[in-house]
């Protein structure tokens, strides 16, 4: 067997059938609380399948859930027939679920519904449950594993000779807890433990993060973290397995945890399919040397020709917000339509001029002004006060957003930018603790400030880059 393999890894593809739904409201509200181009799933996961079939030296595909985005049976049948296209070409696949994938009740309730999308409403249809998952999925990994875990979909695969895939589903009710329970881990346990005694490497895909994008994320949402992310990375590090390929919070990151022993770990988190700057991983590992690189694939246009960036990037939230702010100050009825299922448009009708008068004061901000807000500006050389008199602060906001999904954000420590907003959160994180705001206070992390939440948002504080990395699963 050969020692060397090559996989792509997608995840929270969120695939929506064009069977269920037809153009009006529910499907244009949905889309836009979703923050994901849901009409044009099936063109962006064609342009992606389409670009595997033509990469001859890589055989296999990783799916690690929220492959369709609401149970329904008709998109989970249009699912599997692209996945028979990459097995029909001699793609090996594998693939896992998670809460997106199925609609359930009582303790699997996760709050999904499947339906039809009709011009006024919505219409319940077929969907599956997550009992029905393993069988439907059976081709797509349980069928090729080397060890199956039945109760929770999961199990392990060979990439090839000395390297081990454990593809970990969500087992968890959705709500409360997104892992695996008692059973499971006991079997993940044995199965690293299976794959230390046969001297393979081990690579772990699930889908919930084990390690959060931004330290707010787990203060303000652990419970969207894999559910016992602490015992996972316990058991990680015990068995000296170096990564763990997660999605769900649609952002493109990788973290990297080390103990006191100095023993680490790497969570990569790669963004949703779906999104304006969407992407897979292209990953490779030599058994024999122990390195593993990851690098990141995207693409420049749909399957039907239409530009990615510009055809998506307005239907999620960093472009509805950048959309929002010209037309509040200048179309209120625009305002108000594109805002409909984003923002509480039946209140903010009632203030059209509150409204317009905010956004176009908004447009005439200059950093120059967080500058002095942040009592910096006096610091600063006269080419930064230049360049902040003349830079719009609503252009580095929306700089900011438009890198809260595919990271790399651009503000490093040396620039006005990073300066001038760093500022300011100093200077709240002084008011905050001079005045005791408690509610202000439980939004920081123990142990954290202002200051340090926002840089996670500035630049990639994190490991230099969010898009590549190339370690040895040796040492």
């Amino acid at each position: 067997m050969k020692r060397q393999t090559a996989f792509y890894l997608i995840t929270d593809s969120h695939l929506v059938s064009p069977d269920i739904w037809v153009e009006g409201k529910p499907i244009t509200n949905r889309e836009r609380g979703d923050q994901i181009a849901l009409k044009a799933t099936p063109q962006i996961l064609d342009a992606y399948i389409d670009k595997i079939l033509a990469d001859e030296e890589t055989d296999t595909v990783v799916f690690t859930g929220d492959n369709v985005n609401n149970g329904d049976r008709a998109s989970h049948l249009d699912f599997r027939a692209r996945l028979e296209r990459l097995t029909a070409a001699g793609k090996r696949v594998y693939v896992i679920s998670a809460t997106h994938d199925y609609c359930g009740a009582g303790e699997d309730e996760n709050g999904f519904s499947a339906c039809r999308y009709t011009e006024t409403g919505t219409e319940p249809i077929d969907f599956l449950r997550k009992s029905d998952l393993f069988d439907f999925y059976y081709e797509y990994g349980p069928r090729q594993a080397i060890d199956v875990h039945r109760d929770s979909r999961s199990y392990v695969v060979q990439l090839c000779g000395g390297v081990r895939l454990v593809m970990i589903d969500d087992n968890g009710n959705g709500r409360s807890h997104c892992g695996l329970f008692e059973d499971g881990t006991r079997w993940l346990e044995n199965a690293l433990r299976d794959a230390q005694n046969a001297g393979d490497y081990v690579l772990l895909a699930t889908h919930h993060p084990v390690l959060p994008p931004w330290e707010v994320f787990r203060h303000m949402a652990e419970h969207e973290l894999y559910g016992g992310y602490r015992e996972l990375i316990a058991l990680m590090l015990s068995y000296n397995v170096r990564v763990v390929f997660t999605g769900h919070t649609h952002v493109q990151s990788i973290r990297r945890y080390a103990d006191e022993a100095g023993r680490w770990m790497l969570d990569v988190s790669t963004i949703a399919l779906a999104n304006a700057a969407g992407k897979m991983r292209r990953v490779t590992v030599d058994a024999d040397s122990g390195v593993c690189d990851i690098q990141s694939v995207g693409i420049d246009a749909l399957s039907d020709g239409r530009p990615v960036y510009k055809t998506l990037h307005p239907l999620n939230f960093p472009g509805i917000i950048e959309d929002l702010l010209p037309l509040g100050a200048s179309d209120f009825d625009a305002f108000l339509t594109l805002g409909d299922g984003l923002l509480p448009t039946d209140k903010l009708r009632a203030h059209p001029h509150l409204i317009g008068f905010a956004c176009r004061k908004a447009q005439k901000l200059k950093l120059s002004t967080a500058a002095k807000l942040g009592h910096v500006w006096r610091r600063m050389e006269p080419a930064q006060r230049r360049y902040a008199r003349e830079t719009a602060l609503t252009d580095v906001v929306f700089g900011i957003l438009r890198h809260i999904y595919p990271g790399n954000a651009p503000y490093t420590p040396q620039t006005v930018e990073y300066i001038a907003l760093t500022g300011v959160a100093a200077r709240l994180d002084r008011i905050v603790r001079r005045l005791h705001i408690k509610k202000a206070q439980d939004m920081i992390p123990p142990g954290s400030s202002l200051v340090e939440m926002l840089q996670d948002f500035l630049y990639n504080n994190r490991t230099g880059d969010d898009d590549a990395i190339r370690f040895s699963l040796r040492d």
